[in-house]
C-alpha cells in the first residue's frame, strides 16, 4: 500500500512538471521535464539556449553556430536546412530547435524526435522566439533578454550625431544579392537609427534583388560583410552610385558581420556596430536634404 501511494506521488509530481509548447510551425510538443539534450540547428537559437543560461544542456549544433566559443567544441550536425539526420539521432537529443524554413522536422518527427522550429525575422519574431525557447527550457524570466536588447538599441540610437536621419542606407546580406528589407529585423534596426532604408517593406524581409535597383535607388552608405564585400566596385553601374563614389561603404569584419545579421542575444551589439558606421561614413551634409 505504500509503495502505491509512493508511485501515486511520483505520477502526480510528473504531471505536474509536465508542460507543452506551440512553435511557429503551429505543432503542440508535449514535455514530461525540461529537456537536458538539446541540438541547435539555427546559430540564434544556439546563442539564445546560451544566453538564458542553458549552454551546457547543448550537445549538438549546425556547422555555423561559433559564438559563444565553447559552441565550437560541439559535435556539428550539417546545415541548418539540411541536417545530418543520423547523427542527430545518435546523440538522443530531448528536443531540436531548428529552423521553420528547413526541410528537416518532418523526417525528425517521425523518427520520434522532439522539434520545435521557430523562425525569427523581424523584432516581435525575435522577442516570442526567446519567450518561446525559455518555455521550452522551462527558464525564468527570458524576457530580459529583450528588454537588454530593446534598451542597447536604444542607446546605440542616441549616439549617432543629429543630422544623419536622411541617409538612404543598402544593408546587403548575402550576394545574390540579397538585401534587408524595412521588414526584417535588421531593417527594423536600421530604422529604429533614425535612417532610411533603399529597400521598402513591401519587398519582404530579405529579398533577392535586381542589381539595377540598386543603382537606380542610389544609397547614401552601403553596409556589407567582408565575405560579400569583393568586387563591389566592378558591379555594372556601381561607381555612379554615390556611396561607392564617395566611399561610403562599412565592410564589417566575418564575426561582426554574424553579430549583425543573426536575430538573436547580439542585436543591440549589431545596432552599435551600425550606429557607429553611420557615425563614420554617412555624408554629414545630408540635414535636411530630401531623400
Amino acid at each position: 500500500m505504500k509503495k502505491l501511494f509512493c508511485a501515486v506521488l511520483l505520477g502526480m509530481a510528473a504531471s505536474a512538471q509536465a508542460y507543452e509548447v506551440t512553435d511557429d510551425r503551429g505543432v503542440t510538443v508535449s514535455f514530461n521535464q525540461p529537456p537536458q539534450r538539446v541540438i541547435s540547428l539555427l546559430p540564434s537559437l544556439a546563442e539564445t539556449v546560451c544566453e538564458l543560461g542553458a549552454c551546457n544542456r547543448l550537445v549538438g549544433v549546425d556547422r555555423y553556430s561559433n559564438y559563444p566559443a565553447s559552441l565550437q567544441k560541439l559535435p556539428q550536425m550539417g546545415g541548418g536546412l539540411d541536417p545530418n539526420i543520423e547523427a542527430i539521432v545518435a546523440l538522443r537529443p530531448d528536443v531540436v530547435l531548428m529552423a521553420v524554413s528547413s526541410r528537416a522536422s518532418d523526417r525528425l518527427r517521425s523518427l520520434g524526435l522532439k522539434v520545435v522550429s521557430l523562425e525569427p525575422k523581424t523584432h516581435a519574431d525575435v522577442q516570442r522566439v526567446m519567450l518561446k525557447i525559455g518555455e521550452v527550457l522551462a527558464v525564468p524570466d527570458s524576457a530580459k533578454i529583450w528588454r537588454a536588447i530593446d534598451a542597447g538599441v536604444s542607446a546605440a540610437a542616441q549616439s549617432i550625431p543629429p543630422g544623419l536621419n536622411a541617409t538612404r542606407v543598402y544593408f546587403e546580406v548575402n550576394q545574390g544579392p540579397y538585401a534587408a528589407g524595412e521588414s526584417s529585423f535588421i531593417g527594423e534596426t536600421l530604422t529604429r537609427l533614425g535612417v532610411k532604408n533603399i529597400v521598402p517593406a513591401k519587398l519582404g524581409p530579405f529579398p533577392k534583388l535586381n542589381p539595377e535597383f540598386i543603382v537606380r535607388a542610389n544609397p547614401d552608405l552601403i553596409m556589407v560583410g567582408e565575405r560579400n564585400a569583393g568586387g563591389l566596385g566592378q558591379r555594372p553601374g556601381w561607381q555612379s552610385i554615390r556611396a561607392v563614389r564617395e566611399n561610403r561603404v562599412c565592410i564589417f569584419a566575418t564575426e561582426d558581420a554574424n553579430t549583425l545579421v543573426r536575430p538573436g542575444p547580439r542585436m543591440a551589439e549589431g545596432a552599435r556596430l551600425m550606429a557607429q558606421c553611420l557615425t563614420d561614413k554617412a555624408p554629414k551634409a545630408l540635414a535636411g536634404a530630401k531623400p
